[in-house]
């Protein structure tokens, strides 16, 4: 790659960094992201975690040679450290494969087991930037997890498609009366159980449960909030039927609501980037798209999700 094609990402990198880097620092935000493929030639997503850097790349359309690949990559870590001013040795790099289709599901593809404690919004959370397609914290849902922290005082909270757990530490460390954290997964149920205990909260529920089948069984008025991020398509062996979020998510807010108090609340969030709720068969007293309002300062016109606050 031509020198002057390395300068202009250098100039990008060093723009956003200085602009978010003092944005995060005015704000005590340690973990946040820096670069998402601003630059075609540079198909990176950068975020920092803390003394960290978690460095994914996307997968390209045309294949470089391997050499030419590596060269490449080297060239770029050096570049990153350089403006990021953190040593190489504390670059954690994954490839991501951009896959055709809806994906939603978490992916191991390493095994070092390599955890560290990173904090938000004076919560510490376990995270690995090394083990897993994701790194255990999205950093994306960081003001959402804060609405959650404000309103659940004294209120039954549940927390379902759980992942790790960081709405339910902010729940408990919001003085919710009850919270009960619901995933498939029983690594990630684990990894929850590690940030409740991290932060000294509990006891609280942790179910190893298809959300779907769990829905059935809740009797009415279980719960006040509900969290609800979902993956975008799933077809877990353990699972009885496949989920699709565009096809599934007016029976799963339904459900939802139908276990949730009158005046309740549903937070419902998701990745799929052509997701058309279907609010006239929704059984809500009103529903506000907040994603503009929770989307954070790093993830400014770069967000891929969206959210709702649904009212019983």
């Amino acid at each position: 790659m031509q020198p002057e094609k390395y300068e202009m990402f250098r100039n990008r990198l060093t723009k956003v960094y200085r602009h978010i880097g003092k944005q995060a620092r005015r704000q005590g935000i340690t973990c946040y992201r820096v670069y998402d493929h601003d630059l075609p030639e540079f198909p990176f997503c950068i975020e920092v975690y803390e003394e960290n850097i978690y460095l994914a790349e996307y997968k390209r359309r045309f294949e470089m040679a391997e050499q030419e690949h590596e060269e490449f990559l080297e060239n770029s870590i050096i570049l990153i450290c350089e403006v990021l001013e953190k040593p190489a040795d504390n670059v954690y790099i994954k490839q991501r494969q951009r896959k055709p289709g809806r994906l939603g599901q978490y992916q191991r593809i390493a095994t070092e087991q390599e955890f560290f404690t990173v904090q938000e919004a004076g919560l510490q959370f376990k995270v690995n930037l090394s083990d897993y397609l994701d790194t255990g914290l999205f950093l994306d849902h960081r003001i959402t997890r804060g609405m959650v922290r404000n309103e659940v005082a004294g209120k039954r909270v549940l927390n379902l498609f759980c992942y790790t757990g960081s709405f339910s530490v902010y729940a408990a460390a919001g003085g919710a009366s009850k919270v009960t954290s619901v995933d498939l997964s029983k690594t990630y149920l684990q990894w929850a159980e590690d940030n409740m205990r991290l932060n000294s909260l509990g006891p609280h529920e942790f179910v190893h449960a298809d959300v779907k089948q769990y829905l059935d069984e809740l009797p009415p008025d279980s719960y006040d909030l509900v969290v609800m991020d979902p993956p975008t398509f799933s077809n877990s062996k353990r699972m009885k039927d496949f989920l699709d979020i565009q096809r599934d998510h007016v029976e799963l807010l339904n459900k939802t609501l139908a276990a949730v108090s009158n005046g309740g609340v549903v937070y419902f969030s998701t990745n799929y980037r052509k997701f058309e709720l279907d609010a006239t068969k929704i059984h809500a007293v009103a529903i506000k798209d907040i994603t503009k309002a929770t989307t954070p300062f790093d993830f400014q016109g770069k967000l891929q999700r969206y959210c709702f606050r649904i009212t019983k």
